[in-house]
């Protein structure tokens, strides 16, 4: 008497073909993938990654003798998720790297839709132009390219200048929304003086009869470091200090209340000597530029946990729902960003504060 067929196998072989059959007609079933499309948590292919200046800027200097900036248009050395390779993305939806620009040399205009902040991390008396007005780069200064500006670099300092990259590249290529276009002459014309728009809305006022230039980014595009810091200096003797953050201020569009960008935002932190704090997670992956001091980060739980000593100039990314722990050595100060503005406006930004 021959074995009767067993029933598991009999399933699992029309299943097979059921799937093969549907395939045909591009349909796929969800319960198959139910649980990796809604996960309990939040998941990312993304890894915690540190990149040390001191390992890479000789790396960046010698980038400058093999290519002009003109040449490349944008000399940079990207920030590669060791998670994504290939997609020149720090997170899934933030691009970073280090730009270098070096005495005499312009980097062409040209405009795109995405949105782009230069944090300016070594040198001083680089510039970068937007639609008709210089800012010039002094360390720590957070700068803004808004979406479809034209804009253009150049140095008139007598040594290298870097600042860090952070644009909104693969959140715009996820929504295939990326345009682009060069201009006619390398640089564009100059036509108002420099600190204008500053002027027009950085003192608590704006203009009586005069809408936001860029509409949802920040009409001020150039936001000084010595203001940010001497703000934080300010509320460190006043106190108190927040346990998981020491003090942390977001930086503001002064039209709105809101964040500079709608794809992007920005933070300044600074940590206490000694600081050891709270730790804590979010869903906002973020990518970090150590400004000023000494210190630690621990970036996620259990034995997966890395470790971070970071230095001035260093450079670190936290992905989503990982947890951060920050320790301070001596006075740090810390700039940041991330894309919580989208997160925020689409309902699904969290924060889980927890403890030691």
């Amino acid at each position: 008497m021959s074995a009767r067929p067993d029933h598991s196998s009999q399933v699992a072989a029309d299943r097979a073909a059921y799937y093969e059959a549907i395939r045909g007609l591009h349909l796929s079933p969800l319960w198959e993938q139910l649980h990796a499309l809604v996960p309990p948590q939040p998941t990312t292919p993304c890894v915690a990654a540190h990149w040390r200046y001191e390992a890479l800027r000789p790396h960046l200097m010698r980038s400058g003798e093999l290519i002009t900036a003109a040449e490349a248009i944008r000399r940079v050395l990207v920030f590669e998720n060791p998670g994504l390779p290939g997609l020149a993305s720090v997170t899934q939806s933030l691009y970073a790297g280090l730009q270098l620009i070096l005495p005499g040399e312009v980097a062409p205009a040209h405009r795109h839709t995405q949105s782009a902040l230069r944090f300016i991390v070594e040198g001083r008396g680089a510039y970068t132009a937007v639609n008709g007005e210089r800012t010039t780069m002094q360390p720590g200064d957070f700068i803004i390219t808004p979406s479809w500006t034209w804009h253009d670099h150049g140095s008139d300092a007598d040594a290298p200048v870097v600042w860090l990259d952070g644009l909104d590249i693969p959140l715009v290529r996820f929504l295939d929304a990326g345009f682009a276009e060069n201009a006619a002459t390398d640089q564009q014309a100059i036509t108002r003086p420099e600190g204008h728009n500053a002027a027009r809305y950085g003192a608590n006022m704006a203009p009586l009869r005069e809408a936001s230039p860029h509409g949802a980014t920040s009409p001020i595009f150039s936001y000084p470091y010595a203001r940010s810091r001497e703000a934080l200096a300010r509320l460190l003797r006043d106190g108190p200090i927040d346990a998981w953050d020491g003090v942390k201020l977001r930086y503001v569009n002064p039209a709105t209340g809101g964040s500079p960008m709608p794809t992007m935002g920005t933070f300044m932190q600074l940590l206490p000597a000694g600081f050891a704090g709270q730790p804590y997670r979010q869903t906002d992956g973020a990518v970090f530029s150590v400004v000023e001091g000494h210190g630690v980060a621990l970036v996620g739980d259990g034995p997966a946990q890395q470790r971070f000593e970071f230095a001035p100039r260093d450079h670190f990314v936290v992905p989503s729902w990982q947890a951060l722990r920050l320790a301070a050595r001596d006075e740090c100060v810390l700039f940041s960003y991330s894309d919580r503005p989208v997160q925020q406006a689409c309902g699904l930004w969290r924060e889980q504060r927890l403890a030691n």
